[in-house]
């Protein structure tokens, strides 16, 4: 279902995804795991859990101040947690078919997980990786700032600001409009609505695509 605001058709170079959220669903997965590591650690799970969304495992351990722990240590072991446990994550609907039309040299994914967490949970979903993919290791600094979208850009060989983001979470719409792009965000997954100008979809089932001749996309919701 689409929702308002509505937006005109818009050409674009290429499309920079995030994954939770955007292309898959991994909330009851993450937040489980998320759970085991705020009880182990004495944080309040109902405060704590809210905040890990859409950026990396180690940027939401480090503002935790934390004394006399093992950054990396703690990091591998939220990372094993979630690879482990896809029970439940799946597809966005109508995401699969969306980019099965894209030309696969004009679309990446832009995510705050690791490679092996990324690998897994698209595999769980069913959804093949893209070509260029962003992941927690490739920036110095993870989502909202926009270095993940810049670099997927520049890899694809085209400007941010010629590029539409899709996201879900508010540090990643927030590091796609820092790079200079056009947002649109995808609400499928979200435990409460964010409060942004952009355009919204509930899923892919009604996002208008047109891939032209030279593959350029045309794009509207």
């Amino acid at each position: 279902m689409t929702v308002s605001p509505r937006a005109p058709s818009k050409t674009y170079q290429a499309f920079l995804f995030d994954m939770d959220g955007t292309l898959i669903t991994s909330t009851a997965a993450a937040e489980r795991v998320w759970t085991r590591w705020a009880q182990r650690h004495g944080l309040d799970v109902a405060t704590f859990v809210p905040t890990v969304h859409g950026v990396r495992a180690a940027d939401t351990i480090r503002r935790q101040n934390l004394s006399g722990i093992d950054l990396a240590a703690e990091v591998a072991w939220v990372e094993r947690g979630e690879i482990e446990d896809v029970d439940g994550v799946v597809p966005i609907a109508g995401a699969i078919d969306f980019v099965r039309r894209l030309p696969p040299e004009r679309w990446a994914v832009v995510t705050s997980a690791t490679v092996p967490l990324a690998r897994a949970r698209l595999a769980a979903a069913g959804v093949t990786p893209p070509a260029v993919m962003i992941t927690a290791e490739q920036v110095e600094r993870g989502k909202p700032d926009p270095a993940g979208y810049l670099l997927a850009a520049k890899t694809l060989g085209f400007a941010a600001v010629d590029c539409l983001v899709f996201e879900d979470a508010e540090a990643g719409i927030k590091a796609g409009e820092a790079a200079g792009a056009d947002v649109v965000v995808i609400t499928a997954a979200q435990t409460h609505r964010l409060d942004t100008p952009h355009p919204e979809l509930a899923d892919y089932a009604d996002a208008r695509l047109e891939v032209t001749a030279d593959g350029q996309l045309v794009f509207a919701v």
